[in-house]
């Protein structure tokens, strides 16, 4: 395949400001001219500046006692835009300790899987820790196991947390629209709207007596989603690190995580890198997925408002677009994905997907699962989206 042109680091997005105003012939007054089309490498430029904005290097962190992070964490964030008129625009940035200043993941014009990144699998040692993370961790001459892809680049994935619980609902879908199963209603509402662990355990047993972990795989596989990996997973439903599941074994990363929440958007433009012959799931079950989603009540990562009153709050995605998602946290951990789609009148609609490793420990408040860095993020994603999404629709 051919890779996408890169863009140097350093060049920003125009200042949408400093356009031209239009003539409005109707009042006689000038407003704003609706901005050029956003190309794939403004967005990334635009997203690789948002990160930077938020200071990610300075983060506290609770196992140095509050002194910030020893190394730059990793940060995997992807976005596919959906302007009114025009092609899809997409972009993915990674940082990590070895390129503190991100880098943007190659994708090919189609929207394809990345490129010229080598994703390695998460690790952890015998006491089940996730010792990758910890403060003093050394890198250096360990045994990488590669999870997918190559390239000049290679980044370690972090462990998704329960936003892996949206492979699991998938799962769950394709076994309902094979007739082997009815929907397990209050499982599933309980799984995905807040996150409940037992319901998990109680989903992944029904894909495990169903036979259809291996099917689910095949699937994610033929849909162009490589790195969405749900190994390790047991007849019993366990599918934590003591189950011989969890880190090192289930594996996501967030340009697949995007264009997953892309395959479950009715109202997304068809995917370019699929056949339209190919879908993930029935638009039934879609339609069931995306209700769920629309319940989600954990907004504590790049939104915040179930956040409001907590000392320090942050605004994260704003009240002014409505965020289905699903969020993964546990202490060094946290992922958010989903579909932005702004509130009438306004237009914008865009998938968003992070994951990190900046979990609870980096938390400032115990209602808190990650730092406030995170909702400044999602807001700072969103301002530099809306110009180019809503000036779109005129």
């Amino acid at each position: 395949m051919r890779k996408a042109p890169r863009q140097p680091i350093g060049e920003g997005p125009p200042d949408v400001a400093a356009l031209p105003a239009a003539h409005n012939p109707a009042t006689g007054s000038p407003q704003p001219a609706a901005p050029d089309p956003m190309t794939h490498q403004q967005l990334a430029q635009a997203l690789l500046q948002a990160v930077r904005a938020q200071d990610f290097g300075s983060t506290p962190d609770a196992m140095r006692g509050g002194a910030a992070v020893e190394h730059h964490p990793s940060i995997d964030l992807a976005v596919a835009a959906f302007p009114a008129r025009g092609a899809p625009v997409w972009a993915n940035v990674l940082f990590s300790r070895e390129f503190p200043r991100g880098i943007v993941a190659g994708i090919d014009s189609h929207g394809g899987p990345v490129t010229d990144v080598q994703f390695l699998a998460d690790q952890r040692d015998e006491k089940l820790d996730s010792f990758l993370w910890f403060p003093g961790a050394d890198w250096s001459g360990r045994d990488w196991k590669p999870l997918f892809g190559s390239g000049p680049h290679r980044f370690v994935a972090p462990y998704p947390a329960s936003l892996l619980k949206m492979m699991v609902a998938v799962g769950v879908a394709m076994a309902v629209d094979q007739g082997l199963a009815a929907w397990p209603v209050e499982a599933m509402e309980k799984m995905i709207t807040v996150s409940d662990n037992d319901a998990t355990t109680e989903m992944v047993a029904l894909l495990h007596r169903l036979r259809m972990i291996e099917a689910l795989h095949q699937r994610l596989m033929n849909c162009g989603l490589p790195t969405l990996q749900l190994r390790g997973t047991q007849p019993d439903g366990g599918w934590g690190n003591g189950a011989g599941a969890g880190v090192g074994m289930i594996h996501m990363t967030a340009w697949d995580s995007a264009r997953l929440m892309w395959l479950l958007d009715a109202q997304a433009p068809q995917p370019p890198w699929l056949q339209a012959s190919l879908p993930l799931v029935s638009a039934a079950s879609r339609a069931r997925l995306r209700r769920w989603l629309d319940g989600q009540t954990l907004n504590e990562i790049l939104s915040s408002h179930s956040l409001v009153g907590v000392p320090g709050w942050v605004a994260g995605l704003p009240t002014s677009v409505h965020f289905a998602h699903k969020t993964g946290a546990t202490q060094n951990y946290a992922s958010d994905a989903g579909i932005v789609q702004a509130v009438a009148p306004a237009r914008r609609h865009y998938v968003v997907a992070m994951l990190s490793n900046l979990g609870m420990r980096y938390a400032p408040h115990e209602r808190c699962a990650t730092t406030w860095k995170m909702p400044a993020l999602g807001a700072a994603i969103d301002a530099a989206l809306a110009p180019w999404l809503e000036g779109s629709a005129r």
